[in-house]
């Protein structure tokens, strides 16, 4: 969201911003002409009537920052989300359009969204999805000509001299970045390293992010004999920075939409190892020729993958060097022209 607001904004586009999420809690930077509402509505529902009327609540802080906005088109990320914009948007008589950010087999909504996104999507003006893979799912239910695939495009910020002061350690690195959430697969990482970590002393590994898996990981890390070598320093500034000193990148999850952490690694010159999850993995790795695939929740590939590429350092450059061509693959200008022909069609069915 940040990224496509940034590049609008850049582009003399008036952008508003909303989130549920108050303004504070924000962690990417906005360009200055993006103008931000945070609603502070991310309050936890109890019980089935609370989550009703909290769910009330923000339609109609919805449709009252939709309405003073005045937009042409209202675009919605994450599936949670969607269900209410549309709603709101669609009630309003504003053209809708809804983006999914990941692998909607796998994402689990309860019976009730469930039902509202199959019923809705369906009225929104363009569903945008990040993978051939989703595409084939939603065209069960989406009409083709509203359903677009645009993958996420690649964006690396400049480092700053102010930046978080954490690094790398010594010695090589394996780095993997995302929210500590089980469905980044991160004990599954983990062990794989585990595996590897006797035969290659040197090596260690390091999971930038946080979240509601930190204990569980910490204890897992100590159990296997490797919690001195397994660093998560929580979220950290200087991304970039960091990905440019580690030897390889691993994303072991166990499902994804199209994955900017694997493209920001790449994009850095990193050799990566992907699960060859359900989402876009397949879409952004070419097996053997900028990466390695394994197969998904197998620690076993997984470990070896990465013993084999810690043992292979002519191996890692290689990938390495062929890894950068997602910058031309995925580059902002390309992926934003996809969107400028997506929004050009919204407006032709506007005016229709």
């Amino acid at each position: 969201m940040s990224i496509l607001a940034n590049h609008w904004a850049a582009n003399g586009r008036q952008v508003t911003l909303i989130t549920f999420a108050s303004a504070d809690m924000d962690f990417y930077a906005l360009h200055p002409e993006v103008k931000r509402v945070g609603l502070g509505l991310m309050a936890i529902s109890r019980h089935p009537w609370e989550a009703l009327r909290n769910n009330l609540h923000r339609l109609k802080r919805l449709r009252q920052e939709i309405r003073a906005s005045a937009p042409d088109v209202v675009i919605s990320f994450i599936d949670e989300v969607n269900v209410l914009t549309l709603l709101t948007g669609l009630s309003l008589g504003k053209p809708v359009m809804v983006s999914i950010q990941t692998d909607p087999r796998s994402h689990y909504l309860g019976r009730v969204l469930y039902a509202l996104r199959r019923l809705l999507y369906p009225r929104a003006h363009a569903v945008v999805v990040p993978s051939d893979d989703v595409w084939r799912w939603t065209q069960r239910f989406v009409r083709k000509e509203r359903l677009h695939t645009i993958p996420n495009p690649v964006t690396l910020p400049a480092s700053k001299p102010n930046d978080a002061a954490y690094s790398l350690g010594p010695g090589r690195t394996v780095v993997a970045v995302g929210r500590l959430h089980p469905v980044k697969g991160y004990d599954l990482l983990i062990q794989a390293f585990a595996r590897c970590a006797e035969e290659h002393p040197d090596w260690s590994l390091a999971i930038l992010g946080e979240g509601e898996e930190r204990g569980r990981l910490e204890a897992l890390a100590d159990e296997l004999g490797v919690a001195d070598r397994v660093g998560m320093p929580g979220r950290v500034k200087n991304l970039t920075k960091l990905l440019r000193q580690a030897d390889l990148f691993v994303m072991s999850s166990r499902y994804e939409g199209f994955p900017i952490a694997l493209l920001e690694a790449m994009a850095c010159g990193l050799p990566v190892i992907s699960t060859d999850c359900s989402g876009g993995p397949r879409e952004i790795v070419r097996d053997g020729v900028d990466g390695v695939l394994v197969a998904p929740e197998d620690v076993g590939a997984l470990g070896t993958a990465m013993g084999r590429l810690m043992s292979d350092g002519g191996e890692r450059e290689r990938l390495a060097s062929r890894a950068v061509e997602v910058n031309e693959r995925f580059g902002l200008e390309k992926v934003m022209a996809m969107w400028e022909d997506v929004l050009g069609q919204v407006f032709v069915r506007k005016s229709a």
